[in-house]
């Protein structure tokens, strides 16, 4: 049986958030002060303008705190003001390209800024459970065919995905250090490429896509033949919250998890362009122009059997409804309606289909 999170758990609940201004960010505040918790954000400025958090209606819901993961100090203090019971790190340099731009950066955030996060924790009394949200690309890729799984080697080639294997490792030795014999449950969640509507970052498909929508022009599509696990945003967040509820209760399902889609949502770049042009409409199309850059991996997959076989996850929605669904948002969004609302239908319907398949 197809097994949803119950959002009721999270009523009341004392929640901790890194990278909240953040896209994937914006939504799982949206989905959290819904469900009843007492939510408490850390993160940098928006990155983007426009972007999510400022239009998602969830500011004076919550307590928002403008800060940088590698201030240790002023992270710690946030804790304990806080006093979460459950954490979820989320906060990162998220662009492969930016990387190697700054790969330094790269590193002192989402290595340095888990290290800190972690010892929050460890340092923060009543912690229950917390979860550290890393990457597929954690992965050494070796152009398989076939889904990695949780027990192959961490080992990403580029700086971005690189540090989020180290951020996987610092994870492992703190839990083996200093969380074993504690009250705190520690997993790592490693998802798939996420869309949906109000991503409005650089280097990504969608949002690229969109933009070229808006200004009546073909997309401009680098890797059209790149294949990876795209997820409309909800899915990889509502599993989350599903790892983070039952490690809370029982301490036993700490680990490290595969969140990603069937295998028909691991698609190419160009299937994907295909998928959003005839969702969007008036003759739009794409184009393949690769323009050179750095290295990133052709083929990439997940194998989500663990989620599966130990809490029953499912994904909801395939990449088809993933796309529509964010062309929905976005054409609310373009026609000035209430995003809030968008956000909130979608969710609704989200977890609408969640009990129909539980059925």
């Amino acid at each position: 049986m197809d097994k949803m999170v119950d959002l009721s758990f999270y009523k009341d609940k004392r929640v901790f958030l890194t990278g909240h201004t953040g896209f994937k960010g914006s939504w799982l505040c949206r989905v959290l002060i819904n469900a009843g918790a007492e939510l408490t954000g850390y993160a940098l400025e928006p990155p983007t303008d426009p972007n999510l958090f400022s239009i998602c209606g969830v500011q004076g819901k919550m307590t928002s705190i403008i800060g940088d993961v590698r201030d240790r100090v002023k992270l710690l203090a946030a804790f304990e003001k806080a006093q979460p019971e459950i954490a979820i790190h989320m906060a990162a340099q998220p662009i492969v390209r930016d990387s190697y731009k700054d790969p330094a950066h790269t590193y002192e955030t989402n290595v340095m800024g888990t290290v800190n996060f972690l010892d929050c924790a460890r340092l923060c009394g009543g912690m229950k459970s917390a979860l550290n949200v890393t990457t597929d690309k954690v992965y050494r890729n070796n152009g398989w065919e076939w889904g990695y799984r949780e027990n192959d080697a961490l080992d990403g080639f580029d700086p971005y995905s690189n540090s989020k294997s180290c951020s996987e490792l610092v994870t492992q030795s703190y839990k083996n250090a200093f969380f074993a014999d504690a009250e705190t449950a520690v997993s790592t969640a490693r998802a798939g490429n996420v869309i949906g509507g109000g991503d409005f970052s650089k280097d990504r498909i969608i949002p690229d896509c969109i933009r070229a929508a808006l200004q009546k022009k073909p997309i401009t599509v680098r890797n059209p033949h790149s294949v990876r696990p795209y997820q409309h945003v909800l899915e990889p967040l509502f599993a989350y919250l599903l790892i983070l509820q039952n490690q809370y209760e029982d301490k036993r399902y700490a680990g490290s998890y595969n969140v990603g889609p069937d295998d028909s949502g691991c698609i190419s770049t160009g299937n994907l362009a295909d998928l959003f042009c005839k969702a969007w409409g008036d003759g739009l199309s794409w184009e393949n122009r690769h323009m050179g850059g750095p290295h990133e991996d052709n083929y990439l997959k997940l194998d989500c059997s663990k989620m599966k076989a130990v809490f029953g996850w499912r994904p909801m929605w395939d990449v088809e409804e993933a796309v529509a669904k964010t062309v929905e948002w976005t054409r609310e969004y373009m026609d000035k309606r209430d995003v809030r609302t968008a956000m909130d239908k979608q969710i609704a319907q989200y977890v609408k289909t969640g009990e129909e398949k539980n059925v």
